[in-house]
């Protein structure tokens, strides 16, 4: 999965890459991907290059995602069009979310789009799910 709004990410030989994971019995490996050609990466399309290694060999493993206020609540950005972003209430209060107006995704998942000049503090949230080696 990996996209503008979110993706994974690791270290990996002191590089950083683009990576997709995928859950193994013992751990987790992961298929990093370069732009560049590099020792060991497989050109899989052009200039798609990847690489399978496990997470434990990582000196990162990360998950990223943008976050945002929208009127005050928390919030994630998972798509964009034209002005407007697509905004996923992380606030917990389904009251708070039919407030607003979101629509009801899932169980727990209300999203809308709104006016990209109202969103406030956009950022990037890394949860690290490989933690550093220092």
């Amino acid at each position: 999965m990996s996209s503008k709004w979110f993706s994974y990410r690791a270290r990996w030989q002191g590089m950083e890459y683009a990576c997709s994971p995928e859950p193994l019995e013992n751990g987790v490996s992961l298929h990093l991907r370069s732009r560049q050609p590099a020792n060991g990466f497989d050109e899989v399309e052009p200039d798609v290059h990847v690489r399978r290694v496990l997470a434990s060999e990582c000196d990162m493993f990360a998950y990223v995602t943008m976050v945002c206020q929208w009127r005050g609540e928390p919030c994630t950005v998972h798509d964009e069009r034209a002005s407007e972003l697509l905004l996923e209430y992380t606030g917990g209060q389904v009251p708070r979310a039919l407030e607003l107006g979101m629509d009801r995704i899932e169980r727990g998942v209300y999203r809308r789009w709104v006016d990209r000049d109202e969103v406030r503090g956009l950022r990037e949230s890394t949860t690290m799910l490989v933690a550093p080696n220092n």
